[in-house]
């Protein structure tokens, strides 16, 4: 891209001809106070003016973020003029906004208090009436509190850019306006699959997963025996809310600091990724060679088992039966651990730490019980887990490394690493059935075909004894429903689909620490371009390190099989690991 010529405050810069006056800035090492996902392509209308700027020649001030840079530009961020209306931008913001700080989950990655303190705004500075507001607390999901929105439209449009979907939006007019679903129902009165990536990019606490903290605590206050496990791509990303740089795994530390918060066992859900490729695995050998029905598609991500419900009921027999890994883990824990030890299910309780808010409405689906019991009883994302260990005063930078418990299920391979990454359930599982139709490993053991972290579809085709299996990976429901209107005209060329919900799989999960540019000042500017990269590459280096790399070498997993299941798709398998799915083309309204 050629360069142009501008000056800020009088001194001269190149910058890259059609950056905004705001990219530019930034790259000329100034920080213009702004509202906006930097990169993200979301917010970009400009109507909360907190980034105005005074541009000589230019009719009154302009929005730094909308407002390209040209030839010769003279920009002033610094000017009274400037300086005054943005404070006053911010002010306008905190007169119809709750202020109640302390009490926010948001507080401390706040960009509003960021940028309130940054412009010196007064919260006080204008008074009147206050707009009527709207708790929603129904969805299992998510919570919605418009007394904290600012009207940013960040959440709308994440929503259409990631899936497609158009499930927020503006209702009322002027002073009356709010963000929400259609006639301002709840989230579980509206088909929004609680991916929670609204939530990622909500400037304030106006969205926010719904905590089940209180859940943890009422069961060790009741003496249950309370069990954790934790999803591969939390290590890959609880560390940014102890301040390691992006991408700094940390499974060490977290399995130290979960068995300080007075969990009984803490566990892997790489077992339960193992143990899902075994089933998924063997479920896509018997479509293939006994003619089930193709392509088949995982089911391990619940929003995207929530999109299929709700928009393509007609092509659920294609979604593998397998529930989640931590479903499957969860049961296990309940019927062979339990057992083992010598408990009563009813007196277990488990708790999923998951970079998903998704999981929340999973672990409360009524498919996922066994003999009336939940598999999971409670799931904290990965910025609830840092809650609670900031909450117990445990300095987490001083942890020692240490491991997962071992008694019967702490093994894990490399391949369940890398669920936690758009391919990774792709690649685990051809290096399972692979093996099962040679009889011999994948060499080498990275299919690299099916790598990637953005979203968008990719697809290969993997030689196999001949049989050729072609295969394809969306992660965002924009890209799956490309896969999905081929599958539905007929067209499809595909025998096994993986479809994550979060544009780059988990490692972008709903529940992850959020990734704010400003608020991260020794992260290169382009963060919100390579964050996914960084955390990706955290689960592909503890795969290679591992010495068991494939799900069916992993010796628990084997004698989970010899001693108590008795083979993949077994009876007892299909009782516990195994579920259903409905469509919900006319959802129901709460109750």
């Amino acid at each position: 891209m050629s360069k142009i010529n501008i000056k800020i405050e009088g001194i001269p810069y190149q910058v890259e001809d059609g950056q905004t006056i705001l990219e530019a800035a930034k790259a000329c090492g100034y920080e213009i106070p702004s509202l906006c996902a930097f990169n993200h392509g979301e917010c970009n209308s400009g109507s909360c003016r907190v980034c105005l700027v005074e541009v000589t020649g230019a009719r009154g001030l302009v929005a730094s973020c909308v407002y390209p840079v040209n030839e010769g530009m003279d920009i002033h961020i610094g000017s009274q003029k400037a300086v005054e209306a943005r404070r006053h931008s911010v002010e306008l913001l905190l007169s119809n906004h709750n202020k109640n700080c302390q009490q926010c989950d948001k507080n401390g990655n706040c960009e509003l208090l960021h940028v309130a303190n940054m412009t010196g705004a007064r919260d006080d500075a204008f008074e009147g009436v206050h707009s009527e507001t709207f708790l929603d607390q129904l969805a299992p999901g998510l919570v919605r509190d418009t007394s904290k929105c600012i009207l940013c439209g960040r959440c709308v449009e994440r929503c259409k850019n990631a899936h497609g979907l158009g499930i927020l939006g503006f209702e009322n007019r002027g002073f009356n306006t709010i963000v929400s679903p259609a006639e301002n129902r709840s989230f579980a009165d509206s088909p929004c699959i609680q991916c929670g990536q609204c939530v990622n990019v909500c400037p304030t606490g106006a969205l926010m997963e719904n905590s089940e903290i209180g859940k943890i605590d009422a069961a060790f206050r009741a003496g249950k025996h309370v069990i954790a496990q934790a999803a591969p791509a939390v290590r890959a990303a609880l560390g940014e809310e102890f301040g390691y740089p992006i991408g700094t795994p940390v499974t060490g530390k977290m399995a130290a600091a979960m068995r300080r918060l007075g969990f009984e066992r803490v566990y892997d859900v790489n077992f339960g990724a193992d143990l899902t490729i075994m089933e998924e695995g063997t479920e896509l050998l018997h479509r293939l060679t006994e003619g089930g029905v193709l392509p088949m598609i995982t089911s391990c991500s619940p929003g995207w088992v929530n999109y299929a419900e709700y928009n393509y009921a007609d092509l659920l027999p294609h979604l593998s039966t397998c529930k989640s890994p931590h479903q499957m883990q969860g049961a296990i824990i309940k019927a062979w651990w339990a057992q083992q030890n010598g408990i009563d299910p009813k007196d277990v309780f488990v708790v999923s730490v998951m970079p998903c808010v998704a999981k929340k409405f999973e672990r409360s689906r009524e498919q996922l019980k066994v003999d009336g019991l939940d598999d999971v009883d409670a799931v904290i994302t990965t910025r609830e887990l840092a809650r609670m260990i900031r909450r117990n005063g445990i300095i987490f930078n001083r942890l020692p490394d240490e491991d997962w418990d071992q008694d019967i299920m702490g093994d894990y391979s490399g391949a369940g690493v890398i669920f936690g990454v758009t391919g990774g359930v792709m690649e685990a599982a051809l290096r399972t059935v692979y093996y099962k139709l040679t009889g011999k490993e994948h060499d080498p053991i990275e299919l690299t075909a099916v790598r990637g972290h953005d979203a968008g579809i990719r697809e290969a085709s993997i030689d196999i004894n001949g049989t050729v299996v072609n295969v394809a990976i969306a992660s965002g429901m924009k890209s799956a429903k490309v896969l999905l209107d081929e599958i539905r005209e007929g067209t499809s060329k595909y025998q096994f689909i993986e479809i994550m919900g979060c544009p780059g799989g988990c490692i972008n999960g709903g529940g992850q620490p959020y990734v704010r540019p400003a608020l991260l000042p020794n992260e290169p500017d382009n963060i919100l371009d390579i964050y996914k990269e960084k955390r990706a590459q955290a689960l592909y280096s503890e795969d290679e390190r591992q010495k068991v790399r494939q799900s069916h070498n992993n010796p628990q997993i084997i004698e989970l099989y010899e001693k108590f299941l008795g083979e993949p798709n077994s009876h007892l398998s299909h009782k516990l690991l195994h579920t259903s799915y409905a469509g919900r083309e006319g959802f129901n309204p709460v109750d």
